[in-house]
């Protein structure tokens, strides 16, 4: 056991912390400004502001920012760390960072401590002020309950202008008090610790605080109660803002310190009491010979400051010759503050606005006096500067650094330098104090010292801590003229936190009965984000050539170098280990190297076991009374196990094989099966064989039952004379499992003499078994290959049932056996069925025999006795515990059926799958199924349906009976097996809805995958029952959908159109094409639950059964279950959704413009949109606004427009023809008429625009069919003269061919006219034939009533258009 350092937290983002506290020291590329989002997640932007307020700094040369700057930024700021490491400060001039620690998983998984920014800001209150020291001072907790741990924490931070300011954890401010108007040079605080021996004077806490020509001491109690009834204060004033409670006041002491130049660093001893002597010579030398003593020797406070001429100085001041001063610390509420309050050393609350601050700190307030206090002594050197001074815990000693690279250690009862060490330029100095473990004595003979026994006093032993940052060295020294017991490069950017004090608010009473963690020095690295802790055992300090501890550590120092040694002479090697185990005088010490010994992998079984078996003689052949039991017990405990590895590895490697040849008779007499049975248990593991595709883990270290005998140590362990395995992982468990049985199942090894050896060595039965079933389950795929496995695993269960403790026999026949019990628990929760279910019918027939032997020994007795009472209660017990296992198989068989689906893959894979699609679904295990919940089974089965994409038309195919003619490839037939085996929780509506809810999860997941949710609803569609289709359809919507259709409404309505890809990605959370699809999808399923709500009251709600084997399932609610809680729909507010989604689908569908769509919805329309569907909304009635109306009817037109361009225009856009892949399109015509009747638009209108647009298009053939649709046929008949006005114009006038200005010149100057009024352009297909444009006009002519006004318009148009068809 040697010094050691180790780190025990870490920084969970210090480079931020360096950035707030120094912005030059940012990154300059943009790349490093962007910080993992996983790091900074839990700063706050807030506590930050700090960071706006800087000035941008100009960008520096890469020269100037070298990484040595980067990493030294820790050596500028001031910094503390609380004693029990529960906070910690970072400041820089103004700014200061409050780190929290938090319990963090890190990268290796194990949990650590991490410190994260919990406040961040400017502390500064005063123009100029820059902070100069700060402490962590935890403060306990009166609380009688508390467990030790502090109540909360203060900083204390003190400035250049003279403040000290007191701060809880979050940055508020507590209190602030003017004691100097000097600068701050240092704080440090004393905490009350128990007197070691009456001797020494109990010391009182206080807080000390250092300005350039004065100390200022302030009474621990009184700090301790003003702090409380400050923070008291906060918390009602933040509550009720009027609160104004005055807490009692600062009792503090002011001394001013003469004789000596400039003070750096001080350290306030406490009090001291003089022995006589040192009375009288003190008298002596201030009074001269005739100066006269009191009788009892006077308290002092001493104070030691460190600095120039002199370089050390000494200062005692005497008890009582001064009163306390107190200070009045005034609060106040910022609510209530309109003046400040001043007092003696004015304390005031700061929650001031920023300019009532600067307000009240302009008037300084007057100072009190400070007492003189002349220097009694000192170290005079005009060259030296002192740095800092630490003092030791015991305060007998303290360290001191300068400016010439010295650490100088002085005695501070007698005021000498007694040690120096040369070479330590900018140390940091701290101590550790290690107070000795009274079970680490060992008695000596002819040792009759106090400390020769374990009643003696414990010893305590100090150590100086120097930390070198110029050569990244951190020493332990030995005080005060002892050696270094220990060293570590650790950097050159690190900080040395030794605090000195621990927590504050104790006394002699409450402090023994807490026992606080708390640090003593720790070590901050910047680089590597840590902080470190050292730890130094008690022995360093007896260090010498005459300590026995050393000799040992020294030998196992030598042991270790020589297990590492790389060619290893076995007869020699042997020869050395014994001596210098031997040689070794501590027990404890002896006991490491002999598990160091055991723990080495270089090593054969025979020197262990030699090595060990030798230290045992010895130990027995010494006197009874220096024999350490202990560690004699572990030795015997140590051979036993060599000696059961021993046995098992000689059985293991016997040449056993049985020759009793293995047929299918004998394993269906072994496992208790007919013919019919047999050979659906072996169908049912040779399609499990053949689709289990995931491998079993297979290692490396047993793969032929092999264990290292370093493993196999420390796995085992004996505890009080009987043999248990340690708590190991599963690996671990199965690895030494196989060691003990793999060979057995194997056939290889004799099963009778395995057992009778495990069983001999003190392994209970019930470890036996598990062990043997852990290597069973997880060797699946090699048992499954070798049947006759099934053989040995009977007889190795038939040999540990019979063992003694295995089953009680006084057992009570009505209850259920703990043995069989346990091993139905470990088939229960195997993963892997096939050899579950295998284990469990042997299991079943080696109990079955059991119970049937046990049966006939109580037949042949009751037979005697004539108790037929007796043998009923026989044949219930035997009953009981075969339904069990009967209950088992029929889970397990279910298990292994739906594990063979799970893993079987389609015989065509997908054209496009997704990566959810490819990830391999977890393996199933009862357990896992009766946890699942009613709806786990079909949960299952909807996750393997979601990996194969099948369509819901193939699920209801593999449901109906088997085509003999098209027989069914292999997915369909086992599907079609799990139907018969779970005809309710595979029933056809609950596994579609389970289907609907796996692919509408998966989309949300990826909402680019559109195919997901249109999957979905197809699966809602197949759903038959309206109550389940309606409660699936409500959640949906609830869950997934109307979160983000309001977006994506509010989105097209601030737009006025469709919106482009960046926008819906933004608002929406998908693109612009997905969105399309959502839309359409969202149309499907409102209208779906119409349809549902329609047919609910047709339709009985249905009744979900369960399987019998599958009744005492518990877990979460199934999704059946909960869509029948739904209530039902308002079928109006879901129409009324409906609509609103038709028209935002028109909208992004045909990338319509100038559109609004809640423009198209007055007041009470708008209200009623986003409401829960099954609500009763206010909705619109009656005669809608005109306005209203005509918007309404301008939107429909357009739909009509777009849909027939988009379906007959030449060139269709990408894009539509892309999201019409995801969503069959609709028939908008028709679409847009049942809108229009919702809408309150005149229906024929809309279908007058459609009959006007085919034309226009050219569809002449469906405009002539959309026309018996229309009511009005006369105002039709009107526009469709027109068009074909349009198109003769542009047949007459845009083709300029000679036989047309003939014939322009032989029509009638009427006809002339009009045609030239037309314009052309507005056609969308010019290129109609005029044999079609002819037709038109003689149905235009059918149309128009003889008294129409351009009938005779019709007429000429006809002779024109007849005359053309003959040019």
């Amino acid at each position: 056991m040697a010094c050691s350092i180790v780190q025990f937290c870490s920084f969970q983002d210090l480079q931020a912390a360096r950035d707030f506290l120094f912005p030059q020291l940012r990154e300059e590329t943009p790349g490093a400004l962007r910080r993992d989002p996983s790091k900074t997640s839990n700063w706050e932007d807030d506590s930050w502001g700090a960071w706006e307020d800087t000035e941008p700094q100009e960008p520096e040369e890469e020269g100037n920012t070298s990484k040595t700057q980067k990493n030294s930024w820790l050596q500028e700021c001031v910094l503390s760390l609380s004693p029990t490491s529960d906070l910690m400060i970072i400041a820089r001039e103004q700014k200061a960072a409050f780190l929290v620690p938090k319990w963090k998983h890190s990268d290796k998984g194990k949990e650590e401590m991490q410190f994260a920014v919990g406040w961040s800001g400017s502390v500064s209150a005063e123009e100029g002020e820059y902070v100069t020291s700060a402490l962590c001072i935890p403060l306990a907790s009166q609380k009688r309950s508390s467990t030790g741990r502090p109540d909360w924490t203060c900083i204390v931070v003190g400035f250049t202008s003279g403040y000290v300011r007191f701060y809880t954890e979050s940055g508020v401010l507590l209190l602030a008090q003017l004691l100097n108007e000097d600068k701050v040079l240092q704080l440090k605080c004393r905490t009350y610790e128990i007197p070691r021996h009456p001797g020494v004077t109990e010391q009182n806490e206080e807080l000390s605080i250092l300005y350039p020509a004065a100390i200022v001491t302030i009474d621990g109690f009184s700090l301790f109660q003003s702090l409380r009834a400050c923070r008291n204060q906060v918390a009602k004033a933040a509550a009720s803002g009027n609160e104004n409670i005055q807490p009692p006041p600062l009792a503090y002491k002011k001394w001013g310190l003469q004789d000596i130049d400039t003070i750096v660093d001080h350290a306030s001893v406490g009090i001291m009491t003089l022995s006589p002597f040192d009375q009288m010579k003190t008298a002596s030398n201030i009074g001269g010979f005739n100066a006269a003593i009191k009788s009892s020797p006077p308290a002092m406070s001493q104070y030691i400051t460190v600095g120039s001429s002199p370089f050390t100085g000494f200062f005692y001041a005497l008890e009582g010759s001064t009163q306390p001063l107190l200070s009045h610390v005034a609060l106040a509420v910022a609510s209530k503050l309109t003046s400040a309050l001043f007092s003696a050393a004015s304390g005031w609350l700061g929650w001031k606005s920023k300019h009532e601050e600067e307000t009240v700190q302009k008037q300084k307030p007057k100072m009190e006096p400070a007492t003189p206090l002349a220097v009694r002594f000192g170290l005079p050197d005009s060259r030296r500067h002192g740095e800092s001074i630490c003092l030791s815990p015991c305060h007998t000693l303290a360290a001191v650094t300068d400016d010439f690279g010295r650490v100088i250690l002085l005695d501070v009862a007698r005021g000498i330098a007694i040690r120096m060490w040369k070479g330590y330029r900018d140390a940091q100095v701290g101590w550790i104090q290690i107070v000795e473990d009274l079970h680490e004595r060992v008695p000596e003979k002819g040792d009759f010292s106090p400390f020769g026994n374990a009643q003696g006093p414990s010893r305590v032993a100090q150590f100086l801590v120097i930390y070198a940052p110029r050569r990244g060295i951190l020493e332990v020294w030995n005080t005060q003229q002892g050696p270094r017991v220990g060293a570590f490069n650790v950097g050159k950017h690190c900080r040395l936190l030794y605090p000195g004090y621990k927590i504050m608010g104790l006394n002699n009473v409450t402090s023994q009965s807490w026992q606080p963690q708390t640090y003593q020095i720790c070590l901050v690295d910047p680089v590597s984000a840590s902080v470190k802790a050292v730890n130094v055992p008690f022995h360093l300090a007896l260090s010498d050539k005459k300590s026995e501890r050393a000799k040992d550590l020294h030998l196992v120092k030598k042991l270790a170098a020589l297990l590492r040694a790389k060619s290893p002479k076995l007869d020699s090697f042997e020869m050395e280990i014994k001596e210098l185990i031997l040689d070794i005088k501590y027990p404890a010490t002896k006991k490491q190297a002999l598990e160091s010994i055991l723990a080495s992998d270089r090593l054969s079984f025979s020197c262990l076991r030699n090595v060990t078996q030798t230290l045992m003689d010895t130990l027995k052949n010494q006197e009874l009374e220096s024999v350490d039991e202990g560690l004699l017990q572990f030795c015997a405990n140590k051979l036993k196990l060599l000696h059961l590895y021993e046995s098992v590895s000689q059985l293991n490697t016997l040449d056993f094989h049985s020759d009793t040849p293995f047929s299918d008779n004998d394993l269906a007499v072994l496992l208790r099966l007919d013919d019919k049975e047999l050979l659906k248990l072996r169908a049912l593991l040779e399609k499990y064989k053949q689709e289990n595709s995931k491998a079993t883990v297979r290692f490396s270290e047993d793969a032929d039952g092999v264990l290292p005998v370093r493993t196999f140590l420390e796995y085992l362990e004996y505890e009080k004379d009987a043999l248990s395995i340690r708590k190991v992982g599963d690996e671990e468990y199965v690895a030494l499992g196989s060691f003990f049985f793999w060979k057995c199942l194997h056939g290889e090894s004799s099963t009778e003499d395995m057992c009778h050896t495990l069983e001999s060595a003190g392994l209970s039965p019930q470890q036996l078994l598990s062990l043997l079933l852990s290597v069973w389950l997880s060797k699946e795929k090699d048992i499954l290959d070798k049947p006759q496995s099934v053989c040995c695993l009977h007889a190795m269960l038939s040999l540990l049932s019979k063992m003694k403790v295995a089953i009680d026999e006084t057992w009570d026949s009505q209850s259920v056996s703990p043995w069989w019990q346990q091993m139905r628990m470990a088939c229960i929760q195997s993963e892997n069925n096939g050899a579950a279910l295998l284990s469990a019918h042997v299991g079943h027939c080696v109990a079955a025999q059991m119970s049937s032997s046990a049966t006939d020994k109580k037949f042949s007795q009751m037979v005697l006795d004539a108790d037929a009472e007796a043998l009923t209660d026989s044949w219930e017990a035997l009953s009981l515990d075969t339904e069990y296992w009967k209950l088992l198989l029929r889970q397990l068989e279910d298990c292994l059926i739906l594990q063979t689906l799970l893993h079987s893959k389609a015989s065509t894979p997908a054209a496009k799958a997704s990566s959810p699609q490819t990830d391999p679904l977890p393996r199933l295990s009862v357990k896992k199924l009766l946890e699942g919940g009613r709806g786990g089974i079909a949960d299952s089965v909807a996750k393997w349906i979601f990996k194969q994409d099948l369509s819901p038309e193939l699920l209801k195919c593999a449901n109906k009976e088997r085509d003999i003619e098209n027989p069914d490839e292999p997915r369909e037939d086992l599907l079609r097996l799990a139907y018969e085996q779970f005809p309710c929780s595979l029933e056809l509506d609950v596994l579609h809805a389970h289907c609907c809810w796996e692919y509408v999860v998966q989309w949300n997941k990826d909402p680019e995958e559109a195919r997901f949710l249109v999957r979905s609803i197809e699966h809602l569609k197949h759903i038959l029952n309206p109550h389940v289709q309606n409660g699936i359809a409500l959640m949906m919507w609830n869950t997934f959908l109307v979160k983000r259709f309001s977006a994506a409404t509010y989105l097209m309505d601030k737009v006025g159109k469709s919106p482009k890809d960046r926008l819906c990605r933004r608002d929406v959370g998908m693109s612009d094409t997905a969105l399309t699809a959502f839309l359409g999808s969202c149309l499907d399923l409102l209208q779906t639950s119409l349809e549902a709500d329609i047919s609910r009251d047709e339709v009985q709600v249905p009744v979900l059964d369960t399987e019998d084997a599958w009744l005492a399932v518990e877990g979460p609610i199934s999704i059946v279950e909960l869509a029948l809680e739904q209530k039902p729909i308002h079928y109006p507010l879901v129409e009324h959704h409906s609509i609103l989604c038709s028209i935002l689908y028109a909208s992004m569908r045909f990338s319509l413009k100038s559109v609004k769509p809640l423009a198209l919805f007055d007041s009470k329309g708008k209200n009623a949109f986003f409401k829960d569907l099954t609500s009763i909304q206010l909705l619109p009635s009656g005669e809608m606004d005109p306005n209203f109306i005509s918007v309404r009817q301008q939107f429909l037109l357009k739909v009509v427009s777009a849909a027939v361009q988009a379906q007959h225009s030449k060139d269709r856009d990408p894009s539509a023809e892309a999201a019409d892949t995801h969503c069959k399109d609709l028939n908008w015509p028709s679409l847009a008429v049942d809108l229009a009747h919702h809408l309150q638009v005149s229906e024929d209108v809309i279908r007058r625009h459609y009959v006007g647009e085919l034309y226009n298009h050219g569809a002449d053939l469906l405009g002539e069919e959309a026309i018996f649709q229309v009511q009005d046929k006369e105002v039709l008949a009107s526009q469709l003269l027109v068009l074909t006005g349009q198109r003769l114009a542009h047949a007459l006038f845009h083709t300029q061919t000679k036989e047309g200005m003939e014939l322009l010149a032989r029509l009638p100057p009427t006809l002339c006219t009009w045609l030239k009024a037309m314009n052309p352009q507005d056609l969308q297909n010019t290129g109609v034939p005029i044999a079609a444009t002819a037709k038109l006009v003689h149905k235009v002519m059918e149309l128009l009533p003889e008294r129409h006004g351009q009938y005779s318009l019709a007429l000429h148009l006809i002779d024109a258009v007849e005359a053309m068809a003959t040019l």
